[in-house]
């Protein structure tokens, strides 16, 4: 069997440093979104879409249904629970697909798990009245 090797010609105008160079890096997310707690605390919280939100590593996150008016519904407040961040993106990602969220903000501050957990606590009694991790009345799926 006979093989060839096939040299392709670089683009023309272009060599293959300038075409990395020319393509923009991904930015982290530009967006933040304020939320405060019961204790008058504001929480400023990075905003991704639910498939473009990186992996998380220590962090409160708050899943939310943006509508096509710009409204504000939040479905879940949480705090990471692994050390692993792709497995807190992925638990993310799944709750966020079941509650219909297609926003998850992401507070990344705290400095502690226990802190994650007083702020998460913190963020429900003040958007939902109560320490439940979803608004009471809302379907409880997982």
């Amino acid at each position: 069997m006979a093989s060839r090797i096939v040299r392709l010609a670089p683009l023309r105008g272009h060599t293959s440093a300038q075409a990395t160079a020319t393509r923009p890096a991904p930015a982290p997310s530009e967006r933040t979104h304020v939320w405060a707690g019961a204790s008058g605390q504001r929480y400023p919280h990075s905003v991704y879409g639910l498939l473009e939100c990186p992996p998380l590593p220590q962090a409160v996150y708050v899943l939310v249904r943006r509508q096509n008016n710009g409204a504000l519904k939040v479905l879940y407040i949480a705090p990471t629970v692994s050390d692993a961040p792709s497995l807190n993106l992925a638990r993310i990602r799944q709750r966020g697909a079941t509650l219909g969220a297609n926003e998850v903000h992401a507070y990344l501050l705290a400095t502690s798990v226990e802190a994650c957990r007083t702020i998460a606590c913190d963020l429900r009694a003040g958007l939902f009245g109560s320490l439940g991790a979803q608004p009471s009345g809302a379907a409880n799926n997982g």
